[in-house]
């Protein structure tokens, strides 16, 4: 089998490193930078929203293992760091168990932090812009509290990721783990799951299917689309900082959720039409990050611009 090259690093500086929910799309794209940077990487999975063929090109390698796991359980290996990325992520999936959600989010990080304080492991969370609820103060940075419901149906979600931040805060408080927190805003890019109800998925999808593109609300609501290989060289950057409280990652550039449906529809080429929908509760009507704390202490801003051609690469490699 024909691996892509990979860096060779000697003792020392190889890492021993774990990414929970590795198959998934964002962590399958981490898997493969830290893997041609020579690092040793275990990719743990339940396999609920992750798929294996994401991480297929490296299934056999010297330096890549793949488990078969669920977080919720207890993992018991020796590693240097933590990504912990394990949780549904869209609202339908995660949503689709709610209780599961929660689990994954509580259970899930208390073992996690549990492994990191065993073998002395620094753990990053990939948290979510979600905290910030429905937010009223825009942009949002890190300051923010959020405005949440927390009997609503994202409650799961947004209150799971809350209060995985707490367990973080509270492990390194009470047992000096060494903790990571990136606030993830919306991010797009190949090996997103068709059917994760994110907006960039859900529009393209329909567009090249000769579907209507569904728009809830009025379309006013507003989002920032950061692309993959930003959000990742971004969770690297701080695993390896000495930032310990929670960084926005996310590209800054807003757009309406109708102005975006009419950019795809436009840039498919179809005659598609644009059907409204009720708005779904706890909806949130503004998402932009505030990035200067990752600009300044971490010296990160996305590169990529969610412009035409990017969209472009995007569709041709879904």
């Amino acid at each position: 089998k024909n691996y892509p090259p990979v860096k060779s690093l000697i003792e020392g500086q190889r890492l021993r490193i774990l990414i929970t929910g590795g198959a998934g799309f964002v962590g399958s794209h981490l898997a493969d930078a830290l893997m041609l940077a020579g690092h040793e990487v275990t990719v743990a999975d339940n396999f609920f929203t992750g798929r294996k063929v994401n991480v297929d090109h490296w299934i056999g390698h010297k330096n890549f293992e793949l488990l078969h796991h669920d977080i919720t359980e207890p993992l018991r290996i020796e590693v240097d760091q933590i990504y912990h990325l394990a949780s549904p992520a869209s609202p339908p999936h995660y949503m689709y168990n709610p209780i599961k959600t929660i689990k994954t989010n509580t259970i899930g990080t208390m073992n996690m932090l549990g492994l990191a304080k065993r073998v002395k492991a620094r753990l990053l969370l990939a948290s979510t812009s979600e905290v910030y609820g429905d937010p009223e103060i825009h942009p949002q940075h890190e300051g923010y509290w959020g405005h949440v419901n927390s009997i609503g149906p994202r409650a799961c979600y947004d209150e799971g990721k809350r209060i995985a931040e707490t367990l973080c805060y509270a492990y390194k408080k009470q047992e000096n783990v060494a903790v990571r927190v990136a606030r993830i805003f919306n991010t797009y890019g190949p090996r997103m799951h068709v059917n994760d109800g994110m907006v960039v998925s859900n529009f393209i999808i329909q567009a090249l299917q000769g579907k209507p593109l569904t728009v809830y609300g009025n379309g006013k609501q507003t989002r920032s689309f950061q692309y993959v290989s930003d959000l990742v060289r971004g969770l690297i950057t701080l695993m390896n900082s000495n930032v310990s409280s929670p960084v926005n990652l996310g590209n800054p550039e807003e757009h309406t959720i109708a102005d975006f449906a009419e950019f795809v529809r436009k840039f498919v080429g179809g005659k598609v039409p644009i059907v409204n929908k009720p708005m779904p509760q706890d909806d949130p009507r503004k998402r932009k990050p505030d990035i200067t704390k990752a600009k300044t202490l971490l010296n990160w801003k996305p590169v990529v611009s969610s412009r035409i051609h990017y969209f472009s690469k995007f569709t041709y490699e879904a």
